[in-house]
């Protein structure tokens, strides 16, 4: 099982994230022609090495064009992207601005979902804080370009690197006070302690070492928390943060690797290509909506987190015809599926239970072809590739650009599989 985990020794924000997982393998140049997807402009992307406290790693920023507290980095950086669009927004902006932007980009559909609930992690906590509903809620800092480049591009990487779990140490949240729109707050900055509730922290550092930024995307992405590093490490990446401190490197460590599955009576490896874990299922019978609402109802779920939604013919009492909805979701996500299921479908009320997943381990390759790479996903059993589908979204869009039948592409790619 491929684990990305944090090592957050000394917190983690938007740009040390960026940094890390670029160090690891995320292709730089990929990162930046994804970013360009966005209708944002008004700043500049600098990917360099640098060297913090004697360790070498990768050093990001977002760097706002009118902003001059970087000139040193323009004249050393070794890459440097500017990006002139016509954008017009001043930095505030509330959740629906945010949303707007990034669903009118062209971005892929996971990383659209990945960055929307990043920010709705921030909305969330924001609304918390200052008492207002999640539409009232209009973003100081992470409302500003460079916090939407850090979200955006986390999504970007986290859909580039396609881990199977992720994980993180204890997070190191940092001593003192930070200055913020409201004026000096203590550390952990309310929003920040808010998205962190139910997460261990730690506190021994003199400055602002975790971000609401960095804290969200934890928040979003890590499936558990735990100073144990029970894998194989197969690759390291350093992000090099902004704070000097002598005695701990302002740096985030990250790890990619195999996870240890041994069984410890016997000592012997588990099969490490089957996985299993468990899952929500949310299930309603309907007989008084118009059919043509399903997919819309479908494609809100699977934007808000839902793992799988499927419909079932079935016939209810009086003999009419009607359909049982099923979703399948984690136990994180159930506020927003409930009120989805509720809100916006005819059922008066669901059944729930939870239920066990048992999965092929999958992974993605690129096989290249005449029309371009195209991904496969491929599904492992007993360690042999048994299984190979392309990705169909991809294949569409070969379709579409070069005028030719799908088949043609997927014919292109199994010959080449």
């Amino acid at each position: 099982m491929k684990v990305l985990y944090y090592d957050c020794f000394s917190g983690i924000s938007g740009d040390m994230n960026l940094g890390a997982l670029v160090d690891i393998g995320v292709d730089k140049e990929y990162l930046i022609s994804e970013l360009l997807k966005l209708n944002i402009s008004g700043y500049k992307l600098s990917i360099k090495r640098d060297v913090k406290n004697g360790i070498s790693g990768t050093k990001v920023d977002v760097i706002l064009e009118n902003d001059h507290s970087h000139d040193e980095d323009h004249n050393h950086g070794e890459d440097l992207h500017s990006h002139k669009h016509n954008d017009h927004h001043h930095e505030h902006r509330n959740l629906k601005d945010i949303e707007n932007i990034i669903q009118s980009s062209s971005l892929n559909e996971n990383i659209k979902s990945i960055s929307l609930k990043i920010f709705k992690k921030v909305a969330e906590a924001e609304a918390k804080v200052h008492n207002k509903s999640i539409e009232e809620v209009h973003f100081h800092e992470v409302g500003a370009v460079d916090s939407i480049v850090d979200i955006v591009g986390a999504a970007i990487c986290l859909d580039y690197l396609k881990v199977d779990k992720m994980r993180s140490s204890t997070i190191e949240v940092g001593l003192g006070f930070v200055k913020c729109a409201h004026g000096l707050l203590p550390i952990p900055a309310p929003a920040t302690a808010e998205i962190l509730k139910d997460t261990p922290i730690k506190a021994s550092i003199p400055f602002e070492a975790t971000t609401p930024t960095g804290a969200a995307i934890l928040a979003y992405a890590v499936d558990e928390f735990t100073d144990s590093k029970n894998f194989s490490i197969k690759r390291i990446g350093y992000g090099i943060g902004t704070k000097d401190n002598k005695d701990v490197p302002n740096i985030l460590r990250v790890f990619i690797g195999e996870e240890n599955l041994m069984d410890g009576s016997k000592g012997e490896c588990k099969d490490t290509d089957f996985l299993q874990d468990e899952v929500e299922v949310m299930e309603c019978n309907i007989d008084d909506m118009n059919p043509e609402m399903y997919e819309y109802i479908m494609e809100q779920l699977f934007a808000n987190g839902a793992l799988d939604v499927y419909m079932t013919p079935i016939i209810m009492k009086k003999e009419r015809p009607g359909v049982k909805l099923n979703v399948l979701y984690t136990s994180d996500n159930e506020k927003i599926i409930r009120e989805i299921v509720l809100m916006q479908t005819t059922t008066l009320g669901f059944r729930k239970y939870k239920a066990q997943r048992n999965m092929l381990k999958r992974e993605f390759s690129k096989v290249k072809t005449k029309y371009g790479e195209i991904t496969v996903k491929n599904a492992y059993y007993n360690g042999k590739i048994i299984k190979s589908k392309p990705e169909y979204e991809e294949c569409k869009r070969i379709a579409l650009d070069n005028n030719i039948n799908i088949n043609e592409v997927y014919k292109e790619v199994v010959s080449l599989i």
